[in-house]
């Protein structure tokens, strides 16, 4: 694959990356890693398919099933990008397949003329007789990505381009080559009530560790105005990469979808991001990661937030007349309180999560540990380094999972240990903190705005790659 930023004529070459090897390899060369439960075979589970076949449904697009008129468009809310959207479809080829951009609503003229220089070499490859392109268009149509595939059938000689504006002007080109990578992907489909009520039959067929990223997406995608879909035929659609020793196990592409009819109901894609933890968003950009990071728990309640809470203070364990004639001059002028009577209070940095013992307690992100024992105010406290500078931390454990030791690499969902109330605890509950260049930040206030949680310029197009390369056929 070869990336191409054109800027004033000057053509700068940078780094490769394969296609379908998105899923960072994350290893410890000096520290043992945490195993995940390996795949277990189901005949539910079948590669993505470059072929159909006679017994399974092929994730190929159709020439017959897709035309111009076949379109899907979502719209929402994407950072701070009130009018992003995003439509999906395959063009119909002309005689001038160059003008792709207008004809499916793109109205930057400097991009259509860099596509029309640009494209000759794609076109001619093009097999089928559609274009498959995904499209993200900004705040006043402003052009944000364009992917677009050689033709509906996915195979070895497949090309996916993607075209994103450079921050220093000009575009980028980003050739992608479907090749033998592509056997790392499987499809697997789930009937939603499984999902919904069912998690034994559901883990049966992913990793423990998926099965925690599958239900938190699930509560967050599933369409409330429509809550009979449970009682339908519809399926949850997964396109998943079970990993290896050196590569984590990910789902890359979640759907809601009809059977019958192919309608989709909702969806959330994987963006894996370099320099930040990598994180879900729906098919508009809609970012799904701000509940990931506060779900430590699959059972929870809050507790207690961030704010001001009464200090410790040693009192006497019998009154004497001195004490009782100060408490009711203190209850009749509370001015006339001595510094030492005065209640204290000391700021509690943190979300405490109430939970009987032994609740399970899940890593929030993949990470690192840098700390696993017995910590004072904390009791058994362990923390984990995210990409970024970010670090949680998950404090009055009353065990932690027997696998872990410090320096280990840590798939986000996995089970680090369970509740408990060691430490300065009042009751069983989890103490969670996250926090940024070890300044804490409260998860849960509104003006907290974290990268974390935002799609950035930079991810629309992994965004409409994913979407025209991992979404389901479209249909008529």
């Amino acid at each position: 694959m070869r990336i191409l930023c054109i800027t004033l004529l000057i053509a700068i070459q940078l780094p490769g990356l394969e296609l379908i090897s998105y899923a960072n390899a994350q290893t410890s060369q000096n520290n043992k890693t945490v195993q995940i439960r390996k795949r277990a075979g189901s005949q539910n589970t079948r590669p993505v398919g470059f072929k159909d076949s006679a017994n399974s449904k092929s994730n190929s697009l159709s020439p017959s099933l897709i035309d111009n008129s076949s379109t899907q468009t979502f719209t929402g809310d994407a950072a701070d990008n009130l009018d992003y959207r995003v439509t999906r479809g395959c063009l119909r080829r002309s005689l001038n397949d160059d003008n792709l951009p207008a004809s499916i609503g793109i109205e930057d003229r400097t991009f259509s003329e860099f596509f029309r220089n640009q494209t000759r070499a794609f076109f001619e490859h093009m097999r089928g007789n559609c274009v498959p392109y995904a499209v993200a268009l900004g705040k006043r149509n402003r052009f944000e990505s364009l992917s677009i595939m050689n033709g509906p059938v996915q195979d070895n000689k497949t090309e996916i381009w993607t075209f994103t504006p450079s921050a220093v002007g000009g575009f980028l080109i980003q050739q992608d080559y479907l090749k033998d990578e592509s056997k790392r992907f499987a499809e697997i489909q789930i009937p939603l009530r499984n999902v919904l009520y069912d998690p034994n039959k559901v883990s049966d067929k992913l990793p423990v560790e998926l099965v925690w990223d599958l239900n938190a997406l699930i509560k967050q995608i599933y369409p409330e105005t429509n809550n009979t879909l449970e009682n339908t035929n519809s399926v949850v659609r997964l396109i998943i990469d079970f990993g290896d020793r050196e590569r984590w196990a990910q789902i890359w592409a979640v759907e809601i979808i009809n059977p019958t009819n192919g309608e989709v109901y909702a969806s959330a894609y994987w963006l894996e991001r370099g320099d930040i933890p990598g994180g879900f968003f729906t098919a508009n950009g809609e970012p799904l990661e701000h509940a990931f990071w506060t779900n430590p728990l699959s059972y929870r309640r809050i507790s207690r937030g961030v704010g001001m809470v009464p200090a410790g203070r040693r009192k006497s364990t019998k009154p004497s007349a001195a004490n009782t004639k100060a408490a009711v001059a203190a209850a009749t002028n509370p001015q006339s309180q001595s510094g030492q009577n005065k209640q204290r209070y000391r700021a509690h940095m943190g979300i405490d999560y109430a939970a009987p013992i032994g609740t399970p307690v899940f890593s929030v992100a993949t990470g690192k540990v840098i700390q696993l024992g017995f910590n004072g105010a904390f009791g058994n406290l362990i923390i984990l380094e995210h990409p970024g500078n970010y670090r949680t931390y998950y404090a009055h454990l009353s065990s932690f999972n027997p696998e872990l030791e410090l320096g280990n690499e840590v798939r986000r969902g996995f089970e680090i240990g369970s509740v408990g109330m060691t430490g300065r605890s009042t009751g069983p509950h989890l103490h969670f903190e996250l926090r940024k260049d070890g300044v804490y930040v409260d998860p849960y206030s509104a003006k907290t705005q974290l990268n974390l949680w935002l799609m950035r310029d930079t991810d629309s197009g992994q965004l409409t790659r994913e979407i025209l390369l991992l979404g389901s056929v479209l249909k008529n």
